[in-house]
């Protein structure tokens, strides 16, 4: 079964923490071999969201309103099972609930593009490149009250 789990940085226990980071390097600084500062100030403002399964935590995200509400560090440790589509379904929610959204912004991996369109964002960028890799900025809009 997997869990939810919605904390605001200034909730978070040092574990928490610690994990959220050491997936967060795992996969963007080791796995994709990107060196980049991944404590950029911004978590200490943000609302976290993560899952968790038997098998730990599955997968987070960061929701903050700077220029915007915004999701970032959007990232799964198992791919193929649902989880990415999960996370961001509960990242909307989350930046609904907690900054009262009508609108969501992402600085999306171009790649990703299409994963992100299913969750209903639609790209409003031309490519660019941030830390060496080609991203998009994508806007989600809320389309009324949800079901």
């Amino acid at each position: 079964m997997t869990e939810v789990f919605v904390k605001h940085y200034t909730e978070l226990t040092a574990d928490e923490l610690y994990d959220l980071l050491a997936l967060r390097a795992e996969v963007f600084v080791v796995e994709q071999n990107c060196a980049y500062l991944d404590p950029d100030g911004v978590d200490k403002v943000s609302w976290h969201v993560w899952l968790r399964d038997e098998r730990g935590l599955a997968g987070c995200l960061r929701v903050y309103g700077r220029n915007g509400v915004r999701i970032g560090r959007v990232v799964v440790r198992y791919r193929r099972e649902g989880l990415g589509t999960r996370l961001m379904a509960e990242g909307i929610r989350a930046a609904r609930e907690k900054l009262a959204a009508r609108e969501i912004l992402i600085s999306a991996q171009q790649y990703a593009q299409p994963f992100y369109e299913r969750s209903g964002f639609v790209r409003c960028t031309d490519p660019y490149l941030e830390d060496g890799i080609p991203h998009v900025g994508m806007r989600w809009r809320d389309n009324g009250p949800s079901e």
